[in-house]
């Protein structure tokens, strides 16, 4: 299956990862030749893509906020959760996974998929069922990210359990009673961080397979926080216990 994939950034991150079997490079007629454009027509002429320019509107068809620049694309490669144990294996890093919990809007699952790239996630695992999934629209959201991380669709309760077994610790963001301060719970060593739904957070299965609930802690009148903006927090929390 192929897709349009549209923006500056989400193309060339995906032509940067080579990841993906790509069709077309389509530019807008008469667009600057600067930014990141000279580097994906490098990128193009590499991997032996046709790219051509064609009237804006045409692009206009493909997606929202192309930015002048479109490319046509295999669908998202997505892998197992071996293979994101693996990568933790080959980095000589503790495991650091992300697991997100029946995110549903796009936009949250881009920022959450920026940022997990960001702090150097070796992975991040979904449910099958009842889920954003990536999307040219998460691909944008995430401005690329997708391209450079490893993202498996899974057993999601099974997956969770099979990490525990691995020696991860599980810690699931959640603002109910039963939760804890962040800064009261370790984040040192093999982690795997859970994010819930927007609405009504984590399905109470997964909470019961955290080793620990946490929350952020919160300072004004407002009582929570949006889950990618929350979950972008922890993520950098653990991060931070990792670096020490």
């Amino acid at each position: 299956m192929k897709e349009w994939i549209t923006g500056r950034n989400p193309v060339y991150e995906t032509l940067k990862a080579k990841r993906r079997d790509v069709f077309r490079l389509l530019f807008a007629k008469g667009i600057e030749k600067s930014g990141y454009i000279p580097e994906m027509i490098e990128f193009a002429k590499k991997q032996k893509l046709s790219f051509e320019e064609v009237p804006r509107t045409q692009l206009d068809a493909l997606g929202n906020n192309h930015q002048g620049v479109a490319l046509q694309a295999s669908e998202y490669p997505m892998v197992g959760l071996d293979d994101i144990l693996d990568k933790a294996v080959e980095k000589s890093e503790p495991l650091f996974l992300l697991a997100l919990d029946e995110i549903k809007d796009p936009q949250n699952l881009g920022t959450l998929f920026r940022t997990a790239e960001a702090a150097g996630i070796h992975g991040i695992i979904l449910p099958f069922r009842r889920t954003a999934t990536i999307t040219p629209a998460v691909v944008s959201a995430s401005s690329g990210a997708t391209e450079h991380l490893l993202v498996a669709q899974v057993n999601f309760a099974q997956a969770i359990e099979e990490m525990k077994a691995a020696g991860a610790w599980v810690i699931g963001l959640d603002g109910g009673p039963d939760s804890q301060p962040i800064h009261n719970v370790s984040l040192v060593g093999p982690l795997v961080i859970v994010v819930g739904s927007e609405g009504s957070g984590m399905r109470s299965l997964t909470r019961k397979l955290c080793d620990h609930l946490v929350r952020l802690p919160m300072y004004g009148q407002i009582e929570s926080l949006n889950a990618s903006v929350a979950g972008s927090i922890v993520l950098y929390f653990a991060l931070q216990a990792r670096n020490k």
